[in-house]
């Protein structure tokens, strides 16, 4: 079973394809597998160690069904194991999460990325029991917790991480960008837990935690300018990380009137992130599934700089290939 140190490099983050009307309230079979396919074997290609799907961007909330069961399994036969594939399972309830993790454990995922049920906001014991369960539960799947304050309601502090290593063990990694508790988790789950920061934070993280930074995650715009990133970080040529990071920097500069604050983006990150992929033109992410298909107009033009920024950096950094050794 995979483990915090086995995962390194660039882990990219898919949408889940839209069809043409998958913005209608009545919308049926809304996956556009072909593109599905298409940008798995793309990302694949271009350098990404590992898959993370189904999140927020991946439009997990949204989906029915069998759009998710179709999604996962397209995703899933055409990985076929070559890299990494975390899945989301997030749901709003204990037992809907079970039914979907039996499935991408059938389907053959790696792991799953998961968040703790949203209609109320946990306590951290409520938080700790979740995860332990499911530990328990599904023992052979690694969980690669879904550290989202913002989506989740739940600070995921230094107390949380240092239950959750004793009483859920298959934790081994996390979508995490709390910079400031970053030591002391690190401290707390005692090496067990990969705390995978985004491209934006990457260099941040490393400054801080040299040894367990060794991956990153990125939307797919592209993973080009993120293995440049870790490329340097494991070289520890710090010089040409800080170049790289200011390169991303710029790139995610205009999206920060979205990111900048907490209420609004909690409201427009699905919109910003589907916007962005697609005027990166790496991807064909489709209309965005109701109710979140409400985006203001200047937010809409930020998210789609930042991604016409990441298509130039990933230009300039098309040379970059291979994966960095940490």
């Amino acid at each position: 079973m995979i483990s915090a140190e086995d995962l390194r490099g660039v882990v990219a983050i898919l949408p889940t394809p839209a069809k043409e009307g998958a913005d209608r309230a009545d919308a049926v079979n809304t996956v556009n597998l072909e593109e599905t396919a298409r940008l798995a074997e793309r990302l694949i290609r271009d350098g990404a160690t590992a898959i993370m799907a189904l999140g927020t961007m991946g439009e997990c909330a949204t989906l029915s069904q069998s759009d998710y069961e179709a999604f996962v399994d397209c995703l899933l036969s055409t990985v076929r194991g070559r890299i990494p594939t975390f899945v989301g399972s997030t749901a709003l309830g204990t037992h809907e999460i079970v039914r979907r993790m039996r499935f991408l454990r059938r389907h053959g995922a790696t792991g799953t990325l998961l968040g703790i049920p949203m209609w109320q906001p946990a306590t951290g014991d409520m938080a700790v029991k979740f995860y332990a369960s499911i530990s328990e539960t599904f023992p052979d799947v690694p969980i690669m917790v879904y550290a989202n304050s913002r989506a989740f309601r739940f600070a995921f502090g230094v107390d949380f991480w240092k239950a959750i290593v004793d009483k859920a063990p298959t934790v081994m990694s996390s979508k995490f960008s709390n910079r400031a508790i970053l030591v002391e988790a690190v401290e707390a789950t005692k090496g067990r837990v990969n705390f995978i920061p985004p491209v934006s934070l990457a260099y941040s993280f490393a400054e801080l935690s040299p040894q367990t930074t060794t991956t990153c995650w990125v939307p797919s715009v592209g993973p080009q300018p993120a293995i440049a990133l870790m490329h340097a970080v494991a070289a520890r040529n710090w010089s040409q990380a800080k170049a790289v990071a200011e390169d991303i920097r710029w790139a995610v500069e205009p999206h920060q009137i979205i990111t900048g604050s907490q209420d609004v983006f909690a409201s427009y990150n699905i919109q910003m992130e589907k916007l962005l992929m697609e005027a990166s033109g790496y991807c064909e992410p489709g209309p965005i599934r109701p109710p979140y298909d409400v985006m203001p107009a200047d937010f809409a033009e930020a998210a789609r700089e930042s991604g016409r920024r990441f298509a130039k950096l990933r230009e300039k950094y098309s040379s970059v290939v291979g994966s960095p050794r940490l």
